[in-house]
């Protein structure tokens, strides 16, 4: 039987990951894998999340099995952050799932589960990840555009014109904040455009918030989300904690069903379903972990003073990459770097070229020329300027 076994393609994140470990400069730079990391290149762990840890220790008097969708108070605690305070709950199913991945994964499910003959609408470029999954599910799916390569900028009028032949019970995916790979976000007027384009479709938007509190705030980065709920009639959002939260070993992720109230009680059976059927119960220490910060008001103040220092960092580094790059090519083609948000940027390079900056300078990036800021610190910045502009980009 395990002879019928067919080689998988590499998932080429993870092939950088080996190559960088694998090169003995000590000069290296990772760019590639997106993962935060402070100025020390560590992945901390959050002031908040050890105290939490901390507390669940030396409180927890069980290891036994929570609700199969998730405990009710990280739904709820959940719901708060992405969809606001007196989020409509009478519309709201949800499902604890295995990170953001796992909440991606089990909303394809559910979209498949309720129209078998949709179409997913993807975002060119978008997470390779997300279609990878769909390609394994044998899910139908199509590209719209979304980045112009010649301006760093979404391409929006070419976006509308591709979202324009959607059919009724077609899924839109769109990034909720902090565009990956580009950096490229629409305006809040955009989001009110697609909201008016998908509802007169009858199509079902769904939302990877990936990133909030990455781009420009808890708040600002939620608008979008909000503004889509509010005015669809129904709405997915797939939500990671492993960036915000900064755990991402937990895995910990949510993914929310806005609809009629009349259906709630349906979907929220299908989703804690689709659970049973995949890995029954999702892990619960990250969510329990996310519940406790959320709901106690000194931990949560910590929490986004923290997640501020996280936000206002990766600016800096933005602002910085763009000024040392405007020194040395005495132009503004690289402002975009400052003007995209949270940890990526798409610098417009070649393979060739991206492939000379690792040669030469041993800076590691996807080929795609996907960078992630958080990688750089005050003394990396300088170089990987001077690279790009020795790599003639």
């Amino acid at each position: 039987m395990l002879s019928n076994l067919k080689p998988q393609s590499v998932d080429k994140i993870l092939a950088l990951m080996g190559q960088f470990k694998a090169d003995p400069r000590a000069d290296k730079i990772d760019l590639g894998v997106g993962v935060y990391k402070d100025a020390t290149g560590l992945t901390p762990v959050m002031r908040a999340v050890k105290a939490a840890e901390k507390q669940l220790w030396e409180t927890e008097t069980s290891k036994t099995y929570t609700a199969l969708a998730g405990e009710p108070a990280y739904h709820a605690a959940m719901a708060e952050l992405v969809l606001g305070a007196g989020y409509p709950a009478e519309r709201l199913a949800a499902l604890a799932t295995v990170g953001g991945t796992g909440a991606c994964r089990q909303g394809f499910e559910l979209a498949r589960m309720a129209n078998p003959g949709c179409t997913i609408w993807v975002s060119d470029p978008t997470w390779p990840n997300h279609l990878s999954i769909l390609s394994f599910m044998k899910q139908d799916y199509k590209l719209y555009r979304y980045f112009d390569s010649a301006t760093r900028a979404v391409d929006f009028t070419a976006m509308m014109a591709d979202l324009d032949a959607v059919k009724p019970g077609d899924v839109v995916l769109l990034h909720g904040c902090c565009h990956n790979p580009t950096g490229a976000n629409l305006t809040l007027a955009q989001w009110g455009a697609v909201a008016d384009l998908l509802a007169a479709k009858g199509a079902v938007p769904m939302i990877d918030l990936a990133y909030q509190g990455f781009g420009d705030g808890l708040e600002e980065d939620a608008a979008g989300t909000r503004l889509i709920a509010n005015r669809l009639p129904e709405v997915l959002i797939a939500a990671s904690c492993s960036k915000n939260f900064g755990i991402y070993r937990e895995r910990t992720g949510i993914l929310m069903v806005l609809g009629d109230p009349a259906t709630r009680d349906l979907t929220q059976g299908a989703l804690a379903y689709l659970n049973r059927q995949t890995y029954s119960f999702a892990p619960d220490h990250g969510a329990r972990l996310v519940t406790m910060i959320l709901t106690d008001p000194v931990l949560r103040a910590d929490w986004q003073a923290e997640l501020e220092e996280v936000r206002l960092g990766m600016l800096s580094l933005r602002e910085s990459l763009a000024a040392e790059l405007k020194r040395l090519s005495n132009s503004d083609r690289f402002g975009f770097i400052a003007a995209h948000r949270g940890m990526f940027s798409r610098l417009g390079a070649s393979p060739e070229q991206v492939e000379q900056m690792r040669v030469k300078n041993g800076i590691y990036m996807v080929g795609d020329s996907r960078l992630n800021i958080a990688g750089l610190n005050a003394q990396s910045v300088p170089i990987l300027a001077q690279a790009i502009i020795d790599a003639g980009i």
